[in-house]
């Protein structure tokens, strides 16, 4: 008798075999223990708590085509600098825009471009352009802020010389 309680391990012992166990037995051992059912190899969604795993956690495109619903994706970060763009003709009519409420031709070379946000912030860049397919007239564009409005762009267009002259030209607000 005395021989077998020598054998008997210490309950130090007892746990460490425990967790070495445990840690051998890898991630399946440890969801079978939290009544986490694993079928042929794959975890299901309800064996996952919601919020518990990121992007980290997820293969590089293991998520796609069917499991993606796209209409419940909102606007990309960073992406709406594109949605506030203008093409405007000669006349200061409004050929395609993007954000933009209204647009209107001040005098000879003098345009206003009102957006459907304030813009103060923004970054604008404008270049001298056709509205179609024809090649752009030659001239200059400026553009700076309006100060009648906080969703307003002043643009002004002059020929080669440096004249005001009214001229179509492309406007691009980055915020």
């Amino acid at each position: 008798m005395r021989r077998l309680s020598r054998l008997r391990p210490s309950p130090a012992m007892v746990v460490a075999l425990t967790a070495l166990f445990v840690a051998l037995g890898g991630s399946a051992y440890a969801l079978s223990i939290t009544g986490a059912s694993i079928v042929n190899g794959t975890v299901r969604g309800a064996d996952i708590k919601n919020g518990s795993l990121t992007g980290k956690d997820v293969k590089r495109d293991g998520i796609g085509g069917v499991s993606v619903k796209e209409s419940r994706l909102g606007p990309v970060p960073f992406a709406e600098a594109l949605s506030h763009a203008a093409v405007v003709g000669s006349l200061g009519q409004s050929v395609r825009t993007r954000g933009v409420t209204s647009v209107a031709r001040t005098d000879v070379g003098r345009y206003q471009v009102i957006f459907d946000r304030d813009v103060r912030g923004c970054f604008y860049n404008a270049t001298v352009g056709d509205v179609s397919a024809v090649g752009p007239p030659g001239g200059q564009v400026t553009v700076g802020s309006l100060a009648s409005s906080p969703n307003g762009v002043a643009v002004r267009t002059t020929n080669s010389a440096g004249d005001l002259s009214s001229r179509p030209f492309h406007l691009l607000v980055s915020c």
